[in-house]
């Protein structure tokens, strides 16, 4: 086992085994959590040691990078399973169809045109959380919440296969109100799945019912920070980030 390797299998079981513990705080089966891996800004030589410590669920931001560089890996790893857990734009829903084996960022009844017809194009259903806005936040994707069921409605009526709810809750304050009423929506709506949690709170959203967990930055260290244009006003511009 190489020396990169044996940092990817270290802070691989360092988070299953926090995962196993916060599982089991509330009753809860571990097996029953899937890891996500968000390998978003990594090169393939980052991610391989990764995957040769046994993780086989990664994550990605945005259709181009992952077009880029998972094809080649898939090839390699065919038992590979790939989320798309950023927004996604409706012109890129057919390669999104194309790569991903599932979409965590549907949120609007465009995109979800979009992708019944790439859907119905190439002939397969792709699974899909629908995310929402819990902090209704204005800078952040999502559905707001009070559009939700119906964007359910919609989902479920064009056969699209709907797995759960997904969120990114407003950074530097207490998640666990946002996780709650997202496990609160999901009940109501008879959805199974919650995909909520990251490398600063996942052990909180497990507690609180998350399925499926977006880890970055513990996986990976700390991205580097690329440069961006300033807008011309001079004011920075925020993003939303599904998986750190």
């Amino acid at each position: 086992m190489t020396t990169d390797t044996e940092e990817a299998a270290r802070r691989l079981a360092t988070i299953e085994d926090a995962i196993s513990r916060a599982a089991h705080l509330t009753d809860r089966d571990a097996d029953a959590v899937t890891l996500i891996a968000v390998s978003k800004t990594q090169e393939a030589d980052a991610i391989r040691p990764l995957i040769a410590a046994g993780q086989r669920v990664f994550g990605e931001n945005r259709v181009q990078e992952s077009q880029d560089k998972w094809p080649a890996l898939r090839d390699e790893y065919p038992d590979i399973a790939l989320h798309l857990v950023g927004q996604l734009q409706s012109n890129k829903a057919a390669e999104a169809v194309a790569l991903f084996d599932a979409i965590h960022g549907l949120d609007r009844p465009s995109l979800l045109t979009a992708l019944v017809k790439a859907m119905d194009t190439a002939g397969k259903r792709i699974p899909c959380y629908i995310q929402v806005n819990i902090g209704a936040e204005a800078q952040k994707g999502g559905c707001a919440i009070a559009d939700v069921p119906a964007l359910i409605a919609a989902t479920r009526a064009a056969d699209i296969p709907l797995l759960g709810l997904m969120c990114v809750p407003p950074a530097d304050v207490e998640p666990t109100p946002y996780f709650a009423l997202l496990a609160k929506m999901a009940r109501e709506e008879g959805l199974d799945r919650l995909s909520m949690g990251m490398s600063s709170d996942y052990e909180t959203a497990i507690m609180l019912g998350a399925t499926d967990v977006r880890i970055g930055t513990a996986l990976f260290g700390e991205r580097p920070t690329p440069a961006r244009p300033v807008p011309a006003s001079g004011r920075g511009m925020i993003r939303n980030t599904p998986g750190r």
